[in-house]
């Protein structure tokens, strides 16, 4: 890591069909090797799965699916003395959302299912529902920062 200047944030563009930076965000968390275009293929097809099985707007339901898993309190180590401790602080919007399309991918990639599609579209259902892995992840998080707490003033 540098020491001179700040990394500067990439300017993220929203995709073509739902005009929104954050399909963009998970489309490019989904991406493998720089096949984007069957990410897209496979988050596309999973919004129309999803459009299906709830009816309703997919956009809608992926935004709250995103709310429901995005955390608000972060752990992060902090050495003192010898000992490291786990220090919760608080975390911005973009942090938290950058976590939450993780969790989000790399549960729908655990899911037990034949392809991405299905798994994917069965997270952001669950997701929406406020139940699954990449909730349980949140709230192990959580649970976590709770336990730390005694930590808080050791903050950056």
């Amino acid at each position: 890591m540098s020491r001179r200047k700040t990394a500067k944030k990439r300017i993220i563009l929203p995709d073509a069909i739902y005009n929104s930076k954050l399909v963009s965000m998970i489309i490019n968390k989904i991406m493998c090797k720089g096949k984007k275009t069957l990410a897209e293929h496979i988050f596309y097809e999973s919004m129309k799965k999803v459009h299906e099985t709830t009816n309703k707007d997919a956009l809608e339901v992926l935004e709250k699916a995103i709310e429901n898993i995005t955390p608000n309190v972060e752990l992060k180590s902090r050495r003192i003395g010898g000992a490291t401790y786990q220090v919760p602080t608080e975390i911005k919007s973009e942090r938290g959302i950058s976590l939450a399309l993780s969790f989000l991918t790399k549960s729908a990639k655990k899911r037990p299912g034949r392809t991405m599609i299905s798994k994917l579209g069965n997270e952001l259902i669950d997701a929406y529902n406020n139940c699954g892995n990449s909730i349980k992840k949140k709230d192990e998080l959580n649970k976590m920062a709770l336990a730390n707490k005694a930590f808080a003033n050791f903050k950056f």
